[in-house]
């Protein structure tokens, strides 16, 4: 009996042709997208990854390729896990990734209980990262995906050996263009479908008036001030901003400034010259490690900081129970609550959110 496969398809052109490969490859698939905006007025149902046409197309392809298609809500566990944490966060001062939340908590560790009952041998997506057990590690590494680009292990780094052991990536060692080539050519209708680079549940990319629209109680005006804490003007709410934003402030000075700094204490922004916004260390919390359990000396690694930035070597070590990275080289606007994750060469040491910056 061929090995069962339950992919996760999002209707795009990537899990489709992931479907096509695992096919071609002998197993058997079955395919399952994914609802994960909650309804309601506040959310665009034809939007990002889970979008209700998107789910259409993910129905249509399963069923030319001949595969059982199933449609699974996790609006709860969503709304819970993802948008709660995601507002919170901002409202704390910091800039959370919701990517990172969904598949720590969605896409990989919800759905692996939901799909018990298929029972599954294995499971995959349309991500573009690598699976490969090491017998120097003796574990499941999780490694870059052949093209740098498109590679999605910044998101992953959270994966579980128990997950990991039972994950294919059937694109791994694939370049976009050609995974959409093979589209094009087995005639997959989303051969040509957009890649989706929007937040799923935040409309027209304003993150800070879906916050207003969903918890208006959390929007105070406060002041920007300069680095010693003088008043420079108000601001309409530090949800509205990150560090390293220079536009978008509503406030003139009469020189570039940018976000150095935000405290929910005293609900003030602070503006700095750019020369500010470039730090030596971060503290990290709610780490994970991939090929051991734990860090039991310092090593040296290269870190990101933020998806689709390039990396910077740094030192990771424990002090005091607190994980830390010391950057080589200052690195630019790291920001509060969003993952720094760990690599040497191709693999993924692991990774956590960033807690403080120094």
């Amino acid at each position: 009996m061929n090995k069962r496969v339950i992919l996760g398809m999002s209707g795009g052109v990537d899990s489709c042709v992931a479907c096509h490969l695992l096919l071609k490859e002998g197993y058997e698939v079955i395919g399952v997208t994914m609802n994960l905006v909650p309804k309601g007025h506040l959310y665009d149902e034809e939007k990002g990854c889970c979008s209700l046409s998107s789910v259409m197309d993910a129905k249509i392809v399963a069923e030319a390729m001949g595969v059982k298609h199933y449609t699974m809500s996790f609006r709860e566990e969503f709304d819970r896990k993802v948008i709660e944490n995601f507002v919170r966060e901002y409202s704390l001062g910091y800039t959370p990734n919701p990517c990172v939340a969904c598949n720590k908590y969605i896409k990989f560790n919800s759905f692996v209980d939901k799909i018990r009952p298929l029972k599954a041998d294995f499971i995959s997506t349309g991500h573009y990262a690598k699976v490969e057990f090491d017998k120097n590690y003796n574990r499941y590494l999780l490694k870059r995906a052949k093209d740098s680009k498109k590679d999605q292990t910044y998101f992953l780094y959270n994966t579980s050996q128990e997950v990991l052991s039972k994950t294919l990536f059937p694109l791994a060692d694939l370049e976009k263009e050609k995974v959409r080539q093979i589209a094009k050519d087995e005639n997959i209708l989303t051969y040509s479908k957009k890649d989706s680079e929007e937040i799923c549940f935040v409309q027209n990319r304003d993150h800070g008036l879906f916050i207003k629209q969903r918890n208006p109680e959390l929007i105070k005006e406060g002041y920007f001030v300069d680095e010693n804490g003088n008043k420079l003007g108000k601001h309409k709410g530090i949800v509205y901003y990150t560090v390293g934003q220079r536009k978008g402030l509503g406030i003139a000075l009469g020189k570039r400034v940018f976000v150095s700094k935000i405290n929910a204490i005293d609900n003030t922004v602070t503006l700095s010259d750019e020369d500010a916004l470039y730090k030596n260390k971060i503290r990290i919390r709610e780490e994970n490690f991939i090929p051991f359990d734990a860090l039991e000396k310092p090593l040296e690694v290269s870190v990101k900081v933020r998806h689709g930035q390039s990396e910077t070597k740094g030192l990771l070590f424990y002090k005091n129970n607190d994980l830390f990275v010391e950057f080589e080289k200052q690195v630019r606007a790291p920001n509060k609550g969003q993952s720094a994750v760990f690599y040497l060469d191709d693999i993924v040491v692991g990774g956590g959110i960033i807690d403080e910056v120094y």
